[in-house]
Order: structure tokens, then C-alpha cells, then sequence
């Protein structure tokens, strides 16, 4: 048996999630958990020493964490070809792009959710969208012929983080002046794994 420790906002959760989907793995158990950096879940502490999820708990091994890591193990599992062999460097270099920008956008989040407003830092959470519109930026003109490509993992990953910036930072407004970007999101945003996988609002 496998479970998922799981939490719906999270897009590192969700790039799990789709993955699953994608490959049709359906007998991975998703636990839903409630945690925050300030209030780790007994059982995500547990799982990973750190403290975060995705985590993966296996029977027959030791739990996997960080999601990148257990992507890796499922499409194994699967044998899904999510990581090809003939693109691989490219396909793990822009699905570290898409999870360098869902730190940097967790980071904001957890800014203006886990700390009072007087405290916010606007100098940090300005110099973390600079992060994120650098790699939007470095998607939007060096990757569109990737992503146009055949599905990888690193298609799941920018579809996810993409889905993240709406949720959180929706009035950033991404999409200026990055319609080719915005017109491939539409696109992948329509597949039935990331529909399923939409987290509530």
C-alpha cells in the first residue's frame, strides 16, 4: 500500500496528483492533512523530517519527500516515460524552473497568510515576484518548443505552477505580456488531471 500525504492547495502536491492521473496509478491512497510551517501535522513530521509535503509513504520502504523525488519513483512504478530518456536534462531543468516558482509563491503566500499585515515585508515579497517573473519570463521565450512537445513531467510541473499564481496571486496578473505562455495554460489547463486537481479557491 501507498499513501499520498496530501493537501489540495499545494501545488506540489497537485503536480503528484496529475501525475497519478496521467497514469492512471489509482491505487495510491490520498491522505489529506492540515499543516503549516507553523504547525506541523503529527503524521507529515513523522513522514519527513522536515516537515513538508508531498510526502510518500510506502509498506515496503521508506517514505519518499520532495515532490520531484516522488514524481520520479511513480513514473518508474508506472513506467510512464514522464522523464525521457533522450530530453532529460531539459525535462528536469524546466520542471526546476516551474518548482522554483512555486517556492517563491508559497513564500508569498505564507507572507500575507501566517504572519499579521503590519509585519508583511513588501521588499521580500517584491524581490520573490521578481524570482518568479525572471523564470516566467525564461519559459515564455526559451521552452514554449518544449512544452509544445510530447507530455513530460516538466509540462505537469508549469501547468501547476501556472494554476498556483492564479490561486494566490491572481492580481499579478501573469499573463501580461506573455501570451504564448498564457494561450499554452488555457490549453493544458483544459486536460482532465488538472481539472480534477483544482484546488478550491
Amino acid at each position: 500500500m501507498i499513501t499520498l500525504l496530501s493537501a489540495s492547495a499545494s501545488p506540489f502536491v497537485r503536480k503528484v496528483r496529475v501525475l497519478l492521473l496521467e497514469t492512471g496509478q489509482d491505487d495510491v491512497i490520498i491522505q489529506d492533512v492540515a499543516t503549516t510551517p507553523f504547525a506541523t501535522a503529527a503524521e507529515v513530521a513523522a513522514a519527513n523530517p522536515v516537515g513538508k509535503i508531498p510526502a510518500l509513504i510506502r509498506d515496503d520502504g521508506p517514505t519518499i519527500y520532495d515532490s520531484r523525488v516522488i514524481t520520479r519513483f511513480l513514473d518508474a512504478r508506472a513506467k510512464s516515460g514522464l522523464y525521457p530518456d533522450h530530453q532529460l536534462w531539459d525535462t528536469l531543468t524546466l520542471e526546476a524552473t516551474a518548482d522554483g516558482i512555486m517556492d517563491a509563491a508559497v513564500s508569498m503566500a505564507y507572507e500575507k497568510r501566517l504572519r499579521p499585515e503590519e509585519f508583511w515585508y513588501d521588499p521580500w515579497l517584491d524581490a520573490q515576484w521578481a524570482k518568479i517573473a525572471r523564470a516566467l519570463d525564461a519559459i515564455d521565450t526559451r521552452w514554449m518548443a518544449h512544452l509544445h512537445g510530447p507530455l513530460d513531467m516538466s509540462h505537469i510541473a508549469v501547468g501547476c505552477a501556472l494554476g498556483y499564481l492564479d490561486l494566490r496571486h491572481g492580481d499579478r496578473d501573469w499573463r501580461k505580456g506573455r501570451d504564448v505562455l498564457a494561450a499554452w495554460e488555457a490549453r493544458f489547463a483544459e486536460r482532465d488531471a488538472m481539472r480534477a486537481t483544482v484546488p478550491p479557491a
